[in-house]
């Protein structure tokens, strides 16, 4: 009865996706697949065969963010792709931390339920805490990672990240985010170096999974976990040995106004087995540098 009824949620959850109007399939032309966790039922998309490349977005993106990457890359290795509970066309369930502890955990649960081994991971911005520290919990299934500009150590004394938790803490932050949509209409926008390089259409897929209060609620939560998950980060920090060791290729916007070079550098000093790539673009490299990112993930995987 109890596998009648998951398979009955999966159905409805999948006609739901298709039903999505405002998901440009001649952008994101990938078969919706859904896993029930224990929060929630979490959409991904899975293609191709061969090496599996897991890629693992932050906010306010989803897996759009990773589509051509998914289009190229899959004709010669899986690729699978989450959005995170709360996002894209995940469940938004109600009354969540949302924090980035409570996201790794779930992708946790993604890798081990779907027996994911020998994993390429590709993190970026609040994905990169999330996911990694999902790797971590899951070191023996991950091979080698690709990191794009994201952070994992406290972050409680930054300047420019005390004055976004105090904004984000404020009651005007909450109105612009939860009322304005403010993180996928402007703050998104502000990450490109080159704006001509976020065309409307594709502004439009990452706007459109939040129209409204309610489903912005996780969007509010990621902001304020900035902050407020600093002494977890510094925590996955100091856990990383076991993926620190491995393969890793670093894939940096060197515009980025908020995830600057110095964080690069820290990186650099702290993994022994890396090759960076710099890119001149802002934070969102997927987008700004999309065809020199594909060449270097899949360079890097078949060297």
């Amino acid at each position: 009865m109890k596998q009648v009824l998951n398979i009955l949620i999966l159905f409805i959850m999948s006609s739901t996706a298709f039903s999505q109007s405002w998901v440009d399939t001649s952008l994101y032309p990938f078969e919706n697949k859904f896993l029930r966790l224990e929060a929630g039922n979490m959409h991904y998309v899975d293609e191709g065969k061969g090496d599996l490349i897991l890629f693992i977005h932050g906010t306010p993106t989803w897996s759009f963010l990773y589509r051509d990457f998914i289009m190229d890359l899959s004709k010669d290795h899986r690729c699978i792709a989450i959005d995170h509970l709360g996002f894209g066309l995940s469940e938004k369930p109600d009354s969540v931390s949302g924090t980035p502890e409570w996201h790794a955990q779930n992708l946790s649960e993604f890798i081990k339920k779907l027996d994911l081994q020998d994993i390429t991971l590709v993190v970026h911005d609040f994905g990169g805490p999330i996911g990694l520290a999902a790797g971590i919990e899951n070191s023996e299934r991950i091979k080698r990672v690709v990191l794009f500009n994201s952070w994992l150590w406290a972050t409680n004394e930054g300047k420019q990240a005390q004055k976004i938790d105090k904004a984000l803490n404020s009651g005007l932050g909450k109105f612009l985010y939860l009322n304005m949509n403010f993180s996928t209409k402007v703050l998104l926008k502000k990450g490109f170096a080159n704006k001509k390089n976020l065309s409307k259409e594709v502004h439009e897929q990452y706007i459109k999974p939040f129209p409204d209060k309610g489903s912005r609620i996780p969007l509010l939560n990621l902001g304020k976990a900035l902050v407020g998950s600093s002494d977890w980060y510094q925590g996955q920090w100091e856990k990383l040995d076991p993926l620190a060791e491995k393969e890793w290729l670093i894939l940096w916007g060197t515009k980025d106004e908020f995830i600057t070079m110095e964080n690069l550098r820290k990186w650099q000093e702290r993994l022994p087995n890396h090759k960076t790539k710099e890119f001149e673009c802002g934070h969102f490299v997927q987008e700004e540098k999309t065809e020199e990112s594909i060449n270097a993930i899949d360079t890097f995987i078949k060297k």
